[in-house]
């Protein structure tokens, strides 16, 4: 459960959350200067997080009606942006349709992935590292590699980059497996205290030096409903995908003007 795994987690909700307790979806809330609020606008969990949010739709009520009293809405650019996000709100919608019909994930599936990622799962730390985070060209790696390799503290590296006028970031962390980059990991459980290395990422380079590491496993039944998810969000994206292609193959698309392409 990388950082990417908790993204996917974000973007696909297995379901919509409740509004309040058990009221009519029309039933109003407030009203802000005469113009109600209902439950359906105030789409949250329970407890305080609900008066919150209730709170978050008032304002921007407020500001909704100062807009229109200003005729915003019949300003050409703020015309552009409310049709291009109906447009989004409507793709999207057909995204989540199309995908709806989405198989689950059957025990073996779950299995499966659980046994592809002992890191993540079966073998799962929870990290203390410290980290010189940089970007540096692809051709200084190996250099970079190297020197990491025979330095006996992190402020070694920070010495060498230093002295090469290189920019680089400090930090000290403590996060468990899925809160890390999954590049780090396959280095991470193979290395012992106080041992330092480099990790291309898409930025550049870290390097890092592992404190210390706790064992904190997850079983198979502990895992699986995040696995569930991470299963179901991937296979919505990948639905998702294979949709655009197809309405793409079966469209006709006219390039024009500057876009205009040649045969």
């Amino acid at each position: 459960m990388n950082r990417f795994f908790l993204l996917l987690l974000l973007a696909f909700p297995v379901g919509c959350e409740k509004a309040a307790a058990d009221r009519p979806a029309a039933q109003p809330v407030a009203k802000v200067n005469g113009t109600e609020i209902s439950v359906q606008q105030v789409r949250t969990s329970t407890g305080a997080a609900v008066a919150q949010a209730l709170e978050k739709v008032i304002d921007r009520e407020l500001l909704v009606q100062k807009a229109l009293a200003a005729k915003l809405d019949r300003d050409p650019q703020v015309v552009q942006s409310m049709e291009n996000a109906r447009r989004q709100v409507l793709a999207q919608a057909y995204l989540e349709h199309a995908a709806a019909a989405a198989a689950g994930s059957t025990r073996d599936e779950v299995r499966a992935f659980y046994e592809e990622n002992p890191a993540l799962f079966a073998q799962r730390r929870i990290y203390r590292l410290r980290e010189l985070v940089l970007s540096a060209p692809a051709e200084l790696m190996d250099v970079l590699r190297a020197e990491a390799a025979k330095a006996r503290e992190l402020e070694d590296v920070a010495a060498w980059l230093r002295a090469r006028a290189l920019k680089f970031s400090t930090d000290v962390v403590t996060e468990p497996a899925e809160q890390l980059p999954l590049a780090y990991l396959p280095q991470l459980m193979r290395m012992k205290p106080g041992e330092i290395a480099l990790v291309a990422t898409p930025p550049g380079a870290s390097v890092v030096q592992l404190v210390h590491a706790e064992e904190a496993p997850l079983s198979e039944a502990q895992a699986a409903p995040l696995i569930e998810r991470f299963l179901a969000g991937r296979r919505r994206l990948e639905i998702a995908a294979a949709e655009v292609k197809r309405l793409r193959e079966v469209a006709t698309i006219e390039y024009l003007g500057e876009f205009k392409r040649g045969n």
